[in-house]
């Protein structure tokens, strides 16, 4: 492994159907950061990021070549406990997905699923992951109420801290900001910076500024390639690639919108 990485990509390849989607990629995801996946719609961000926790297991017709190593094993080696892996890396999407039920219980539903029963134990629970969330003050006299009834802000960082709850290594989000307003998304944006210490975030956004912002380390996709990945500062300041260069700068426009979004 790479110094300060827990995860090594290595040589992997997606397709769908026939479609090859990632092109033997090889790259280091660095613990207790925040890493930040750009490049346009339909190079293959996403992809790279629900094979991290195999979630691309999901999908039909899907073929996988390579490793992804997390602290070392393979984690499509066939005695991986796949939803075990899961539990260890929480995902937020694009749209908020709360469960049918409370708020609290959407905090609860994780960790009784785990046998914790004890109301004591689940109180505290749901108490310290909607603090981590910074959701607390805003729901706090009302945990019973129906997550449904919150603003799609709040939703959004109710399920993060329903991932939370579960207590996994990494936080996997898929351009969660997307579908939130300027307000509600920097609200999301300071839980990162604040959490990033105690988990490694991975991020995929489109939004070259939240990128600047949040993350410390970047990986430039284009076109199912891996163009360019280092520390933040000096992808975004001093890339080596000229395709890095021209993207940051807005000059892949019209191939950003022949590409279908995968």
């Amino acid at each position: 492994m790479q110094a300060n990485t827990c995860i090594d990509v290595k040589n992997l390849s997606v397709w769908y159907d026939r479609q090859k989607v990632l092109n033997n990629i090889s790259v280091g995801i660095h613990e207790k950061s925040i890493t930040a996946i750009i490049g346009p719609s339909g190079c293959g961000k996403t992809t790279l990021l629900k094979s991290l926790n195999r979630l691309i297991d999901l999908q039909n017709s899907v073929k996988r070549e390579g490793q992804i190593l997390l602290h070392g094993q393979d984690v499509y080696e066939p005695a991986v406990d796949v939803m075990a892996l899961r539990k260890r890396m929480g995902m937020l999407f694009q749209r908020p997905q709360v469960l049918p039920m409370s708020i609290y219980d959407n905090i609860a539903y994780g960790p009784r699923i785990h046998h914790i029963k004890n109301k004591k134990v689940l109180d505290e629970t749901v108490e310290h992951y909607l603090h981590l969330a910074g959701l607390w003050s805003e729901v706090k006299d009302r945990l019973h109420a129906s997550a449904s009834c919150l603003s799609i802000g709040q939703q959004q960082r109710l399920c993060l801290a329903r991932g939370l709850a579960v207590e996994p290594e990494m936080i996997l989000a898929d351009e969660p900001t997307s579908a939130l307003d300027p307000i509600s998304a920097e609200r999301i944006e300071q839980r990162f910076l604040e959490l990033k210490n105690r988990y490694t975030i991975v991020l995929v956004t489109h939004i070259l500024r939240q990128a600047r912002r949040l993350a410390d380390h970047v990986v430039f996709l284009y076109l199912g390639d891996l163009v360019e990945a280092g520390p933040a500062g000096t992808v975004f300041d001093n890339p080596a690639d000229p395709r890095t260069k021209a993207y940051i700068q807005g000059r892949f426009i019209e191939a950003e919108q022949k590409e279908s979004v995968l």
